[in-house]
C-alpha cells in the first residue's frame, strides 16, 4: 500500500497525518509538495491535511485548490483512488469541486478547538466501514472556518444518497444540519473537519479516529 500526503505552504498537520497512516496501515507514505505535477506511481491513498494553506488568504483552501498537484489529485480521484481531506483539506476539496458545498466562518466568528462528539451516519464507504451505524465517536476539531454550507436541494440530496459521513452530536460551528463530514457520490472522497489522525491511540485521549484508517486497510487489501 502506498499513500501520499499533500503539503502546501501553511500545512501544519501533514506530519501528523503521515505518522497516523504509517502507524496504522503500514503504508509507504510520501510527503508531496504542492508544486509537484505528479503523484507517486501506484498510489492507493491521498490525504490532504489540515493547516492554513496560503495563510487562508482570499478564502480558506481557494488558492491551494489551484496548486499544480491538485490536477493530479483530481485525476486520481476520478479514477477511484481514495482521497481524505481533513479540516483545511476539506476546504480544499470543496474549492476544487471534488465535494459539494462550502466551509464558511464559524458561527460566532470564533476559533473552535476541542474534542467533540460525532455520530456516524454512513458505514458503507472505505473510510467509515470500521464504524457501526449511529455510533458515537469523539474526535478533536481545530478550525475557524468549519461552518459547512450548501443550499437545501444539495443538502437533501446528500442526505438522501447517504453522502453525509459524520454529523456533530451538538452544534459546534453552525454547520448546516450539523454536518461534520461529506462523501462524494462514488464514496471514494471524504472531507471532514474533525481530525481523526489526532485520535488514534488512547495515550492521545482516545482512539475514535483509528478505525477510519483501519477500515481503509481492509477495503484496499
Amino acid at each position: 500500500m502506498r499513500a501520499a500526503v499533500i503539503q502546501f505552504p501553511g500545512s501544519n498537520c501533514d506530519r501528523d497525518m503521515a505518522v497516523a497512516i504509517r502507524a496504522i496501515t503500514g503504508a509507504e507514505t510520501s510527503l508531496i509538495w504542492h508544486r509537484a505535477s505528479e503523484l507517486p506511481q501506484g498510489v492507493d491513498l491521498i490525504a490532504i491535511p489540515g493547516g492554513f494553506s496560503y495563510g487562508d488568504y482570499l478564502r480558506s483552501g481557494a488558492m491551494a485548490a489551484r496548486s499544480p498537484i491538485m490536477r493530479a489529485v483530481v485525476q486520481a480521484a476520478e479514477q477511484g483512488v481514495p482521497v481524505l481531506g481533513v479540516c483545511n483539506g476539506f476546504q480544499i476539496l470543496t474549492e476544487a469541486g471534488l465535494l459539494p458545498g462550502a466551509l464558511m466562518r464559524n458561527a460566532g466568528i470564533r476559533f473552535v478547538c476541542r474534542t467533540v462528539a460525532l455520530t456516524v451516519e454512513n458505514t458503507h464507504s472505505a473510510f467509515t466501514s470500521g464504524y457501526a451505524a449511529a455510533e458515537k465517536i469523539h474526535i478533536p476539531v481545530a478550525h475557524h472556518d468549519g461552518n459547512y454550507f450548501a443550499d437545501d436541494p444539495t443538502l437533501d440530496r446528500l442526505e438522501g444518497e447517504g453522502q453525509v459521513a459524520f454529523r456533530y452530536a451538538e452544534t459546534v460551528n453552525g454547520s448546516a444540519r450539523n454536518i461534520a463530514g461529506v462523501l462524494n457520490k462514488a464514496g471514494n472522497i471524504l472531507g471532514m473537519m474533525p481530525h481523526p489522525e489526532r485520535m488514534i491511540d488512547p495515550v492521545h485521549g482516545g482512539s475514535g479516529g483509528r478505525r477510519l484508517f483501519e477500515g481503509l486497510v481492509r477495503q484496499l487489501a
